[in-house]
């Protein structure tokens, strides 16, 4: 057999396969985009830009990779399906070179407290293991050292087969060891209630005793404490029995039969601890909030310390430390004990938990630790987590689109993020980054602009090419990119100053400082500094205080900006008090909803595991209200008209004539400075960007009474263009008297302070000091921190 070599002289054509280098979309028309065309190079650095509220969301997290998740889904089989999310086909008329999306946006880890950095990126999983095989005394299975895994005993009869159809019955005693601590279940900590909170002990039940939020003696609840026979519910609680007392508080689940049905009684302190302290604190509604923060006290759990875990978990170590240990330390630390474990017996395991806590200080994040709470990450540390598990992914061609990534960065680390999605593009990989700072948007291989403006005034692609192309062009961001503030010159003289001394929350290492008062104060440093440990941790629950933090606003499709500020209560006052007809009309979720649609103004069509299809309203036409309601009006105008105002176009219907109402304007007022002038009364929550969320969330907190407002981050979502008009709203704020300290990243927020505090140098245990306190221009002349030396470099000095 003969073997054949042959040599080709002529280079060879170009295989079909590679012409599909380009992600095509045409005719978007998604929530703002008006007929959107584009064509995104793959394996290449896509950044968009654009005003808060362009549509730069609708175009990448809307339009391609919701369209390219409801293609991998339909890929299951029908049975598969009706178990997932049930995605609708974006408004697109023609998508074309998808790969699959993986998405890595802003959304909070969840807010479960027996959630933590270690259980949700596997590290715990991986230590559980490790301690079962390495741990000494020995005690059990991974199981053992889990601190979300009951102890269990049973006994009972077993039946053992002895062969030619012989049985014998003996009995046994199973013990299965779990990690948790069964003092506090798992939770770390233990409650103790003020019952004076839970009920007024001078009345009775049936008199309103109960003060717990939902106990209400009208529904079920009062048919069950009326029914269950334990106590009299016309007799004052003062005057109860101690049984009757601990029947009322802590019975144990008991099945009773009231009215001829059956129902299960349960004392009001298991009964709390199951709805309400099931549940992290900060994931709570505000009036349940305040209720549990009122009612509640939470102690570290004395059996286990606050570490969680059984003695028995506790016990078994290697080197010296227990699991509880290692998920205490701070994550760099915990990678060089790792790493100085020699152990061939577990060596793929050594090896891949090493790779895990090496990619979180790839990213930055090097200063947590597993045991963090993952509710209290903010919205930039949840989404770097997230990445982590991408950064040593073997994927090709696969598309990774992030929101914001450089959100809670300091300038410094923002580098190292650039860094992290070049890295990712070079792997063969399309890179689609919705982003805002310069920085990031430098190292774009292509950028698309989209406006000109927010809302209906966008929705448009202003400009795509490069980078350079984007300078030297006349849209907004084009204009903007080379922005640099300058430094503030005279500065304001500090009223007053609020103390803090030996401030150690977390990593702090007892600060003293003094926050002055009257003035801008930027508090900086890099992230894990302990910038939010100061103020959050001293300065927060003080009165008169009010915190603006970076929790996302939450709402359904019938939440809009009239519903979430209280803009409507004033609205449907007036529209009642002119026509002399209840509010309650005036609401499309009460009295006046179009009853076909129940006020959602849309008709939605179940069809199972395909996509619940939308379709408007044909009785009240998508106005979302009953016909007879719109025959009211205010000022010549319906409800309907004027949800449908902007909030600019309804300032100034509300100011005067017939339709004059003070408290309206007042709200449209504060919504007008956040820059939201254009934003529609009644568009759905759901619609809204980012930014144009955090915005709305700042104007109504800024209605709330105090002399110092706290703002956590207040850029983020932020398009270059907006940032003046935030800090000139904090200028406006400052002047008519108040006090606003500011938690900050951006350069041009730092420029415009009056005073400065930076922390650091480092970040975990190598920061929580601070390192200067002092004016801006002070900080650039001395550049003696990593925030001076950037601040000096963005000022051009």
């Amino acid at each position: 057999m003969s073997m054949v070599t042959r040599t080709d002289t002529q280079s060879p054509a170009l295989h079909v396969a590679d012409s599909r280098d380009l992600i095509r979309v045409q005719g978007a028309r998604q929530n703002n985009l008006k007929d959107v065309s584009v064509e995104l190079p793959k394996r290449r650095l896509t950044v968009f830009t654009g005003v808060s509220g362009s549509g730069k969301s609708s175009l990448v997290f809307g339009t391609i990779a919701a369209e390219s998740q409801r293609m991998i889904n339909e890929t299951y089989s029908a049975f598969v399906q009706g178990f997932m999310p049930t995605l609708s086909r974006p408004e697109v008329d023609v998508l074309d070179g998808l790969t699959t999306a993986i998405i890595v946006d802003q959304e909070r880890m969840g807010a479960n407290p027996r959630s933590t950095v270690g259980t949700a990126t596997d590290a715990n999983a991986m230590l559980r293991i490790l301690f079962s095989r390495l741990g000494a005394p020995h005690i059990g299975s991974p199981n053992a050292y889990s601190f979300n895994v009951h102890s269990v005993k049973a006994s009972g009869a077993i039946t053992i087969e002895r062969g030619a159809g012989k049985t014998k019955t003996e009995k046994a005693t199973f013990t299965r060891l779990g990690g948790m601590c069964p003092r506090c279940e798992g939770m770390g900590s233990v409650t103790d209630f003020d019952l004076s909170v839970l009920y007024d002990e001078s009345l009775s039940l049936n008199e309103g005793a109960l003060t717990i939020p939902g106990y209400s003696m009208d529904g079920w609840y009062g048919r069950i404490f009326r029914g269950c026979g334990f106590f009299d519910p016309d007799k004052p609680i003062r005057k109860y029995t101690k049984k009757e007392l601990l029947d009322l508080l802590h019975k144990e689940p008991t099945k009773i039969k009231v009215e001829g049905i059956n129902l299960t009684y349960e004392g009001l302190i298991p009964k709390i601890q199951k709805s309400f302290l099931s549940k992290d604190v900060d994931a709570m509604q505000p009036h349940i909030r305040a209720f549990v923060e009122r009612a509640v006290t939470f102690t570290t759990c004395p059996e286990c310390d606050g570490t969680r875990l059984s003695k028995e978990a506790r016990s078994s170590k290697i080197e010296g430390k227990n699991i509880a240990d290692v998920c205490a330390m701070q994550i760099s630390d915990l990678a060089d004990w790792v790493r100085g474990l020699d152990e061939p017996s577990v060596l793929p395991l050594l090896t891949g938990l090493q790779h895990l806590l090496d990619g979180f200080a790839e990213i930055g994040l090097g200063y947590l630790s597993l045991d963090r709470p993952s509710g209290t990450l903010s919205g930039g540390e949840a989404q770097r987590t997230k990445m982590i598990r991408h950064l040593g992914s073997s994927l090709t061609d696969v598309t990774y689109v992030f929101d914001e990534p450089t959100i809670g960065l300091h300038p410094h680390d923002i580098q190292r993020m650039n860094d992290l999605l070049l890295q990712l593009r070079d792997k063969g990989n399309t890179v689609l980054v919705v982003e805002h700072k310069p920085e990031t948007i430098a190292i774009a291989d292509h950028v698309v602009d989209l406006g000109p403006g927010a809302g209906a005034e966008g929705g448009t692609v202003c400009f795509e090419g490069t980078v350079e192309g984007l300078r030297g062009s006349d849209t907004t961001t084009g204009r903007h990119l080379d922005d640099r503030a300058t430094l503030k010159g005279p500065v304001r003289s500090s009223s007053g100053t609020l103390e803090i001394r030996g401030a150690s929350t977390h990593n702090l290492q007892g600060v003293d400082v003094d926050i002055p008062l009257g003035m801008l104060c930027v508090v900086t440093g890099v992230a894990g500094s302990g910038k939010s440990s100061l103020i959050h941790g001293s300065v927060s629950g003080r009165d008169g205080v009010v915190v603006i933090d970076q929790g996302a606003i939450r709402g359904s499709r019938r939440s809009n900006p009239a519903t979430y500020t209280g803009l409507l209560d004033p609205i449907r006052k007036a529209f009642a008090k002119a026509n002399g007809v209840n509010p309650a009309l005036f609401s499309a979720n009460s009295e006046g909803a179009c009853p076909t649609c129940n006020g959602a103004g849309v008709i939605y069509t179940d069809l199972g595991v395909m996509a619940t299809v939308e379709s408007t309203c044909e009785e009240c036409e998508g106005k979302r209200f009953q016909a007879s309601v719109l025959e009211y009006t205010l000022g010549g105008r319906n409800i309907a008209e004027v949800l449908a105002m902007s909030v600019t176009e309804a300032e100034e219907f509300f100011d005067d004539g017939e339709a004059r109402t003070p408290a309206a304007h007042k709200i449209l007022g504060r919504l007008a400075d956040v820059g939201l002038g254009y934003l529609s009364l009644g568009q759905p929550l759901t619609t809204l960007s980012g930014g144009e969320r955090q915005r709305l969330k700042l104007a109504t907190r800024m209605a709330e009474k105090g002399d110092v407002y706290v703002l956590d981050e207040p850029t983020t979502g932020l398009h270059l263009a907006d940032v003046e008009q935030l800090l000139g709203l904090l200028d406006r704020l400052v002047d008519s008297g108040k006090s606003v300290i500011v938690i900050a990243h951006h350069q041009a927020v730092m420029a415009r302070a009056d005073w400065i505090i930076d922390l650091g140098p480092g970040a975990g245990h190598d920061g929580g000091r601070i390192v200067f306190e002092g004016t801006p221009a002070d900080l650039v002349a001395a550049r003696s921190t990593l925030t001076g030396e950037h601040l000096a470099a963005y000022v051009g000095t």
